[in-house]
C-alpha cells in the first residue's frame, strides 16, 4: 500500500489570471521525490522522514523540531567556542540535508543571540559555503515573538492590535447580543489571543498593557465606565484577570 502511494504519482501547476480571465497550466510530471502536495499522509511521512535529524546536531547543540520548523539551541561560556559550535552544528545540519535530498533555505534562516539587557556584544559571523546567516533581534517561533533579551515586548506589541480589535468588536455587537454570546465572543477573540503562550510572557513588565485591555473589554461587556473598578466585574463574569490566568496556566503546566 505504501509503495502504491509513493509511486506513479503525477502533478502539475495551474496559475489563474483573473484580470485576463485565462489560466496557465503546465504539463503532467511524475513525482520522483517526496509526495503529492496537500496529501493526507504527507505530513506523517514527512515527520518519519526527518525523525533522525536531531542526531545530526551532536556538537553542543539541542535541536527542536516542529513539523518543518527546525531550531537549534547552542550554549557556551566562551565566545570563540560558541562561534565554532554554531558553525559546526550548521555544517552538520547542511550535510544531513544534502544526504536526504533536502536543502536549507538561507534566506529564511535566522540567528538569535540571547543576551543580557546591558550586554557586551560579540561580533559572531555564521556562514556556510558563502551563505551568511542574518542576525535578528527577534524571531517568530510557533506564534510567539521571541526577542534577544526575553522582555517579550515584541510579542506583546504584536498581540495588542488583535486585542484592541476584539474590544472594538465587542463594543459594536454589545447592543444586539446576550451576555452569554458576549462571553463566547470574549473567549473566542480575546481570551484565545491573550492566553496563548502566557506562561512565557505573563511575568513580563509589559504584560500590564495587555491587562489594561482586558479590563477595558470587561467594562464594555458590563456597560461600566472607564474608571470603574474591575475587581467585582471579573468575579461576576467568572473570568480570571491576567495575573491570575498566568498563575493558573503555570499550575496546569
Amino acid at each position: 500500500m505504501i509503495e502504491s502511494y509513493l509511486s506513479n504519482r503525477y502533478q502539475r501547476v495551474q496559475l489563474n489570471n483573473s484580470t485576463r480571465n485565462c489560466n496557465a497550466v503546465s504539463g503532467w510530471t511524475e513525482v520522483k521525490c517526496g509526495v503529492s502536495q496537500g496529501s493526507i499522509l504527507g505530513a506523517l511521512l514527512f515527520l518519519l522522514y526527518v525523525n533522525d535529524l536531531p542526531k545530526a546536531v551532536t556538537h553542543n547543540g539541542f535541536p527542536i523540531l516542529f513539523v518543518d520548523d527546525t531550531s537549534a539551541l547552542i550554549t557556551s561560556r566562551n565566545v570563540h567556542e560558541f562561534q565554532n559550535d554554531i558553525n559546526t552544528s550548521l555544517q552538520h545540519l547542511c550535510e544531513w540535508f544534502l544526504a536526504n535530498s533536502l536543502s536549507l533555505n538561507f534566506t529564511k534562516t535566522l540567528f538569535l543571540q540571547f543576551v543580557a539587557k546591558s550586554p557586551n556584544y560579540f561580533d559572531i559571523n555564521i556562514t556556510h559555503r558563502n551563505n551568511y546567516i542574518i542576525k535578528a533581534n527577534h524571531i517568530k517561533f510557533l506564534g510567539l515573538y521571541i526577542d534577544d533579551t526575553l522582555t517579550w515586548k515584541t510579542h506583546i506589541d504584536n498581540i495588542l492590535p488583535k486585542l484592541s480589535s476584539a474590544c472594538f468588536a465587542m463594543r459594536s455587537v454589545k447592543p444586539y447580543v446576550s451576555q452569554q454570546m458576549m462571553l463566547a465572543i470574549y473567549y473566542s477573540y480575546f481570551h484565545s489571543v491573550m492566553s496563548y503562550g502566557i506562561i512565557f510572557w505573563g511575568q513580563s513588565t509589559n504584560s500590564i498593557r495587555v491587562f489594561r485591555l482586558q479590563k477595558r473589554i470587561i467594562r464594555i461587556m458590563l456597560g461600566c465606565k472607564s474608571r470603574d473598578s474591575c475587581r467585582k466585574l471579573f468575579i461576576s463574569l467568572k473570568i480570571l484577570p491576567l495575573p491570575s490566568q498566568y498563575i493558573f496556566c503555570l499550575l496546569l503546566f
